[in-house]
């Protein structure tokens, strides 16, 4: 990929909320770009700051009660410095986003085609009739049968997965160059994400548009992504393509989300016969170690010596980069070693 290619550039970004007076960043001086026709999953665990790299993005956050800082680069304007009323008109136009709760993302008093229409309305110059067509257009498009009944329609009246549709839909109605989608198959079964995930595949295909996924799966990331940055505590820890992060994981996060994945025997302890166990919880944004590995304290067995006092992200080999050089030391511990 070359630098022709880049839709988002992202350097060195910092989103705080104010708590109690004081701004505490969940996302923590992060740096990434996307390019045409790419796939970057985010990943990580609940509470690490995925959701919120995303809405900062898009600008969806109160500015009253948030700080952010560093560039977000779209078509060479910081979207950072963007007014409201400036944001408005690239959202949804030529960035959308994909929410993970379609039920709560769509209004319970419009009809499936007043919902899709309002999107075209405020982003296309369709007239009425053609902004019709366009709905069944993208209703079919998504793979919904009999898009005339559908559209005539309510959110209550639709399943999860073609509730999830239609919130792609109306992502894709003005063709935008970057889709954010946030947890997009969280709350379907196997089956409907499979079918979602080759929608978005088939979408990219089409448009070649640049796609964020952000996810806590890693069997979603291994069939979907072209690269792959994980995310613990606000920072970004490792970032790859997918083939190398899988079968060359240096981060001790990344290794210990790889060893929880139940797939084979290699995965369960063979002195306890279970399977690993990333002990402890993310820190609280509050309560954020300020010095050292903040992964430290949820691998104690590894030594003090390992962990660099203020790591960074550098680059190990091409195109893969790693916080900290712990990875060094790294190892699965029997439970007598802990």
């Amino acid at each position: 990929m070359n630098q022709t290619d880049v839709l988002l550039e992202v350097n060195n970004l910092h989103t705080g909320f104010k708590i109690n007076d004081a701004y505490y960043d969940a996302v923590d001086d992060v740096s990434f770009q996307l390019h045409r026709n790419e796939k970057l999953a985010i990943v990580g665990e609940s509470g690490c700051g995925k959701s919120t790299l995303a809405t900062s993005i898009i600008g969806l956050h109160d500015r009253n009660r948030t700080k952010q800082t560093g560039e977000i680069l779209y078509k060479g304007q910081n979207l950072l410095d963007y007014s409201e009323q400036e944001y408005l008109e690239i959202r949804g136009k030529e960035m959308s986003m994909i929410f993970q709760d379609p039920l709560s993302s769509l209004n319970p008093l419009m009809t499936i085609e007043d919902q899709i229409g309002e999107a075209l309305y405020y982003h296309t110059d369709l007239n009425k009739n053609q902004r019709h067509d366009r709905v069944l257009e993208l209703l079919d498009q998504v793979g919904i049968q009999n898009p005339k009944l559908m559209a005539k329609q309510y959110p209550h009246e639709l399943s999860g997965g073609m509730r999830q549709r239609v919130i792609i839909a109306i992502a894709l109605a003005a063709k935008p160059e970057i889709v954010i989608a946030d947890e997009p198959t969280t709350a379907l079964d196997v089956t409907i994400q499979a079918q979602i995930l080759d929608l978005l595949n088939e979408i990219q295909e089409e448009s070649e548009a640049g796609i964020i996924l952000i996810t806590h799966d890693l069997g979603v990331v291994a069939e979907t992504a072209d690269r792959v940055a994980v995310m613990y505590a606000g920072e970004f820890v490792e970032i790859a393509d997918v083939y190398s992060l899988f079968n060359n994981p240096r981060h001790p996060y990344t290794q210990s989300l790889l060893k929880s994945i139940p797939q084979s025997n290699e995965m369960v302890n063979e002195a306890t016969g279970e399977l690993h166990v990333i002990q402890g919880t993310v820190p609280n944004i509050v309560n954020l170690p300020r010095t050292g590995c903040r992964f430290a304290h949820r691998i104690p067995w590894i030594p003090a010596v390992a962990h660099e006092e203020h790591p960074t992200l550098h680059e190990v080999e091409p195109g893969h980069w790693v916080r900290c050089t712990c990875h060094e030391h790294f190892y699965f511990p029997d439970e007598e070693d802990k």
